[in-house]
């Protein structure tokens, strides 16, 4: 594949069908995580951008709405095309601005464009979560409809630059409301590719808005009168905050938080299938997303088993520029993650876990300028250590033992997030028991990326997820309508 290179000199807002420059004059510049190169600059946002992303949206919700809901989705399926036809392009870009590799920015990507699919069945949708009734009474019927109700922000985070913003938007659209989103400002160049082709879509001035920005623009979201409702992916502390003031200020709210994962072993898994998963799950997209398995638990032999062959896994795994063939696992986003990263290692250290792998020296010679961290294995991990509680979101994996799956359940149904959870085995008991009993709401057996299809529902437990209703499919029908409901009697 030919890489495009990437450079935008200040990355523009797109506000009521136009681009602008932010109201903020201060300016941020971005490099590639890979090879120090200059991508260009993004803005840190204001208030005031807010406010007339807000007022553009408004404007144009009465007309939106008032469109046939076919007529909508159709601006999807134009868009769909779009991106379909700019695949090569968006992958490029998306690795270019996040490190991560050719092959995990396809499954980015297409995440994206199957939530764009989905979305294009909004009025199949919506007719599922309405209904009618005769005769509720003598002459009485009901019916139920689900109605748009206006603004609704969108706050993305760095890891999934093309996909993530596309949990929402397109049900958002469709469903008939008006959007703005936030993407990171980590990664701006993918959401500014996309708005480019939804422009070319013809869409109405004002039905999508694209502020760019940091916590002023967050925080000018949460507390906008004129916002319906926010969805938002990030870590657990903002997603908290995020859902705090939104309750606060009377706003639906949608809050993905962080995540623990944890990944169960049992002794009469298929070896090699597992501990390759395994290396996939913790390793892809170098550790920085909210599905990977960041604890593997053995349990009774299985531990010495993983012990032995997870070092030997993690030795072949290729750290290096993404755009190149052959590469597994790219850099970390920045130098200061990559500080963060590197401190939970030494404090795992510190607090006595067995450092088998360790990634905290690695260099790629010829891309002095990367931000490398390379394959990290803790053994003897205990669940009350620091790098088995919090969240590091880097390629390290820390191995626990348990005695039995009971013991195994107990660990992790202690730690306070449940965002997705895995299972190895070959044993049914085993896998329902997991299944069921485990407090992730997504689950997988033999699987080590839970990450659910577009039309099922994605979104963590406990302190991974905070608000109702989830991303992906018939949920956010839910979230982005109002239910009304008529009971009729005619004289």
């Amino acid at each position: 594949m030919q890489q495009k290179k990437l450079f935008v000199e200040r990355v523009p807002n797109y506000v009521g069908g136009q681009w602008k420059a932010s109201a903020n004059p201060e300016h941020v510049a971005i490099t590639n995580p890979a090879t120090g190169e200059a991508l260009g600059s993004v803005p840190m946002g204001a208030a005031k951008d807010v406010d007339d992303a807000v007022r553009a949206a408004k404007a144009a919700f009465p007309a939106w709405r008032e469109l046939p809901a076919q007529a909508r989705a159709r601006y999807l399926y134009a868009f769909r095309e779009k991106m379909e036809a700019h695949f090569d392009e968006l992958l490029s870009i998306c690795t270019q601005e996040h490190g991560k590799t050719l092959e995990e920015s396809k499954g980015d990507v297409r995440r994206g464009i199957d939530n764009v699919e989905v979305a294009c069945g909004m009025p199949s949708l919506m007719l599922r979560e309405g209904g009618a009734l005769e005769q509720i009474a003598g002459g009485i019927d009901s019916h139920s409809v689900r109605q748009p109700m206006g603004v609704f922000a969108i706050i993305a985070p760095y890891n999934f630059p093309s996909m993530v913003p596309f949990w929402f938007l397109p049900y958002a659209i469709a469903s008939g409301n008006t959007v703005v989103v936030k993407p990171s400002e980590q990664v701006p160049f993918s959401q500014l590719r996309l708005f480019e082709l939804l422009h070319e879509c013809g869409l109405p001035p004002g039905v999508v808005n694209m502020v760019n920005g940091a916590r002023d623009v967050v925080n000018g979201i949460v507390e906008h009168k004129d916002i319906a409702g926010v969805s938002f992916v990030g870590s657990s502390p903002v997603a908290e905050h995020v859902y705090t003031r939104c309750g606060a200020t009377g706003k639906r709210v949608q809050a993905l938080g962080g995540a623990k994962n944890f990944g169960v072993v049992m002794d009469d898994c298929d070896w090699d299938k597992t501990v390759a998963n395994v290396v996939d799950s913790s390793m892809g997209c170098a550790g920085q997303r909210c599905l990977a398995l960041s604890v593997v638990i053995g349990v009774g032999k299985a531990y010495a088993e993983l012990e032995k062959r997870l070092p030997e896994a993690l030795a072949k795994v290729k750290v290096g520029n993404g755009m190149e063939p052959g590469v597994t696992m790219g850099p970390v986003i920045s130098a200061r993650h990559r500080e963060r990263v590197l401190a939970y290692i030494d404090k795992g250290v510190r607090e006595g876990a067995k450092l088998v792998v360790d990634g905290r020296g690695f260099t790629v010679p010829s891309l002095p300028k990367g931000h490398w961290v390379g394959p990290t294995l803790f053994t003897d991990v205990k669940p009350e250590m620091t790098v088995a509680r919090e969240e590091i979101f880097g390629p390290v994996v820390c191995l626990m033992h348990a005695k039995d799956i009971d013991e195994a359940l107990a660990i992790v149904k202690a730690h306070p997030l449940a965002n997705a959870s895995s299972i190895y085995t070959s044993n049914g008991g085993h896998a329902r028991r997991w299944c069921k009993d485990v407090d992730a709401s997504m689950v997988g057996v033999n699987i080590g990326v839970a990450a659910p299809m577009a039309f099922f529902g994605f979104g963590g437990a406990k302190g991974s997820f905070y608000g109702d209703l989830k991303a992906h499919g018939r949920e956010q029908v839910a979230f982005y309508t109002q239910n009304k409901t008529s009971i009729v009697r005619w004289w």
